[in-house]
């Protein structure tokens, strides 16, 4: 996963835990606007989060955000 992706992931996932605690779940789309203006980027999340880590639709964030800083 490329830096900046990492990144704004890392934040999307601070901000939802900060807003509704720490059982709060997301999918990968949480990191992208409604408008789909990076689909390559896109496609770079999904990979990450379907095939390399076989995730659920839905995940902890905290899960999500260790995961990422993991660097995995």
């Amino acid at each position: 996963m490329r830096a900046s992706l990492r990144q704004k992931a890392i934040s999307v996932c601070d901000a939802k835990i900060a807003q509704k605690g720490d059982t709060v779940g997301l999918s990968f789309y949480a990191f992208f606007a409604n408008k789909n203006d990076d689909p390559d980027l896109l496609m770079e999340a999904a990979q990450w989060w379907i095939k390399t880590h076989q995730l659920d639709h839905f995940e902890k964030a905290v899960k999500v955000r260790e995961l990422i800083a993991s660097g995995a």
